[in-house]
This record gives structure tokens, sequence and C-alpha cells, in this order.
């Protein structure tokens, strides 16, 4: 017998990972060339070279016992160092190794986040669309999500005014992830600094801090000429969630961080904290080979010539279809509006193409649906004819 509170999770499973394991089905009816899965964020890139030489540096010159011991709850000092220093050298702040925990990836520093701050209760403020999980994480501890509604007509930009209905004196959390899953939307320094005037008020009148957990595991992935704001510029009380699983193509290593301003809320208690939750969570730590490879590739990048050609492309195949598309900006997501009003009927329509594609109410926005573009280009290109079949069902 499994628990009650499991039920709705059962219900709500990853519509994602659903589509992921439809698609290993259809690879093997169709042959996987003829399947065009667009579902999952899973990067077609293999790691940097940087990566590959840590590794074979951390073979052969260091000793084992270090390598495969107990560090500290809070991650090896050493790689503490080296992501404080870059965050100050890139962003002009001043976070020192202790501001710093090392996570089980972004989902392990987000719920740690919420394990230090959230009582029975309390609530988080979310910008449809969103990743789903933010939700379900939340209720791990007791909390309620509100969501603002998504605002097309600005190209999905967070509504300021949403934001200010969204509010009550029980919201301790609001998540701002940018760029953002799914839309590729990057959020403007001027709507980030609206929405931080009005948290700034809104701590003022509740009397508490409310908290932005800054969710950037694609804040490297941006290839146009836009800017990711840094929110701790803006904002006292931010707490950075990141991922390297995007940045260098190691999804299934499972390694990250949280960052703590120094400027928030009793930052020594909240850090402290956070360590504890770190490791009560069950983790204990993060993978001490992780942490050293990423120590060592702290500057290493994946090839953005390779998502930007892959966003044209995709781009361009999906609007001469006919389809209305979202141009994206950062991450490696194509927003795509749906030609009828269920989303899902036009899943359908794409699954008899054999292209796999996520309903936008999976994110809280139907109408919508997203495609991810970090598989081959030869598979995107590969693509365009049943986009074009597609298009002609509903378009002639």
């Amino acid at each position: 017998m499994i628990a009650k509170s499991m039920k709705p999770f059962l219900e709500g499973s990853s519509v994602i990972r659903a589509m992921f394991e439809e698609g290993k089905k259809m690879a093997k009816v169709y042959g996987e060339e003829n399947v065009y899965d667009f579902s999952v964020g899973n990067p077609g890139l293999n790691p940097p070279q940087e990566v590959f030489d840590a590794i074979d540096y951390i073979n052969h010159e260091m000793d084992p016992h270090l390598v495969h011991s107990y560090p500290s709850n809070s991650g090896y000092e050493s790689t503490r160092k080296a992501v404080a220093d870059d965050l100050n050298e890139r962003f002009g702040s001043d976070y020192t190794p202790d501001h710093i925990i090392m996570t089980v990836g972004a989902g392990s520093a987000i719920n740690v986040i919420m394990k230090t701050i959230f009582d029975p209760g309390d609530k988080q403020t979310v910008f449809a669309p969103y990743f789903v999980e933010y939700g379900n994480w939340a209720s791990n501890y007791g909390a309620e999500t509100i969501v603002v509604p998504a605002s097309p007509e600005t190209d999905f930009q967070p509504s300021v005014e949403g934001l200010k209905a969204a509010l009550c004196p029980e919201v301790k959390v609001v998540i701002i992830n940018n760029p953002n899953n799914p839309t590729g939307t990057i959020y403007s320094a001027e709507t980030i600094k609206a929405l931080c005037d009005v948290l700034k008020e809104a701590e003022k009148e509740y009397g508490h801090p409310i908290y932005i957990i800054a969710d950037e595991p694609y804040r490297e992935l941006v290839y146009t000429d836009d800017v990711v704001p840094f929110i701790p510029d803006f904002y006292d009380n931010t707490i950075i969630a990141y991922s390297w699983s995007k940045s260098l193509s190691m999804p299934g290593d499972r390694i990250g961080y949280v960052a703590v301003a120094p400027k928030s809320d009793e930052a020594e208690e909240f850090i402290a904290a956070a360590i504890v939750a770190n490791r009560v969570s069950g983790d204990t730590n993060a993978p001490t080979i992780m942490q050293l490879i990423v120590e060592r590739c702290i500057k290493a990048r994946s090839d953005l010539d390779y998502y930007k050609r892959n966003a044209a492309d995709l781009y361009k195949i999906v609007t001469e279809a006919g389809f209305e598309a979202l141009y994206p900006k950062g991450a490696f997501y194509l927003w795509i509006k749906s030609p009828v009003e269920d989303e899902k009927e036009f899943i359908a329509a794409a699954k008899d193409e054999r292209i796999l594609i996520v309903p936008g109410s999976a994110f809280c926005c139907p109408g919508w649906v997203r495609a991810s573009f970090c598989i081959s280009n030869e598979t995107i290109n590969r693509s365009a004819e049943s986009f074009a079949n597609l298009g002609k069902k509903y378009f002639g």
C-alpha cells in the first residue's frame, strides 16, 4: 500500500517523460531515424573536452582516498571557492566559499532551499509557463503554489501586475527561471527590476523576507545579444539554484549548487540550515568526483553555435509549415502555438507524423506546445517533411 500523499503524483506523472518513453517505442517500429523526438531536454552534445581532461587528471593524479571519501556536507572547499570566485569575476559579487553549497543538481538545490524556508501552510508564487516540478517539490514541505497566468502579449515576460495579485502574507518564495523553460524567453532587466520592486514593498508590508529562487540551469545557453540579468544585483534575498546539466551537457551526472546571496536575510543562519537540509534530504553531499570535475571546468561551455543553428533551423521549418512560434533567445526549446484550442489534439496529430512534442498544459499554459531542439541538426532537418505534412492538415 502506498501513501495517500503519493496518489496525486501518480495521477499527474510527468507528461514529458511519458512522451520520451513513447518515442523509444515508436523508434522500434519506424526506425530511430524516422522518429522526431522533441520531448525531453536531454542535450545531444557530448560534454566539452575539458570534462574528459578533468576525469583523466582525477583518475591518474589525485589520491583515490580523497576522491572517494566524504567531503563536508556543503562540498569541497576548493570547489566552492572556484564557484564563488567565478561568480565574483563575472558579476562583481562578493560570494565566499561559505555562501556556496554543492548539491545533486538544480532539483536537489531547489529542494534544499525549500526545505530551509517552508513551513506547512506557506506558499510560493511561480510564473506560467513553468517547470511543473516546482509545485511538486513545494508540496514535499506542505507549501502551496500560486500561479501567475502567462502573458503571451508580452512574449511571456512575467506580469508585474499578476505578481501583485498573487502575493499574500503566506508567500515566502517566488521562483524565477531565466532563461525560461519552456518558452526560451529571457526576462529583461526592466522586468526583473519591476518584479523585485514589488517584492521589496511586499516584504515591508508583511514583515518577513520573500525569497527569490533564481533557477538558472540555462544561464550560459544564450545565443542572441540579450543579457540575462543577475538577480542578486536587484534583490538581496536571492538564492541561486544552478546545475551543469545543460551548460556542460551532463544531465545524468547530477551536480549543481546553492548560492546564498551575502546580503540576504540572516544569511549565516540560512546557510547553516541549508547545509543541514542538504544532509537530511538523504543526499548527504554532492558526488565527490563531479565536484572535482566541475571545479576544473568552471570556465568550460557547450557549443552555443550548435544550439543557435538548431534554433534557427527548427523555427524556419515550423513557421514555414504555417505554425506560429516564439523565436527562442536562450535555453533549447521552441514554444509553438497550437492551431487548435486543445493542444493535446494537436500533439496527437503530430504523433501521427512521428513528431513528439510536449503539451503546454504540462507547464500550466494550455494552447501551446514545447519542442526541445537539443537533438541533432540532422534530425531537425529530416523532420521538415513531417512538419510540412502536419501543417497541411490545418492550413491546407
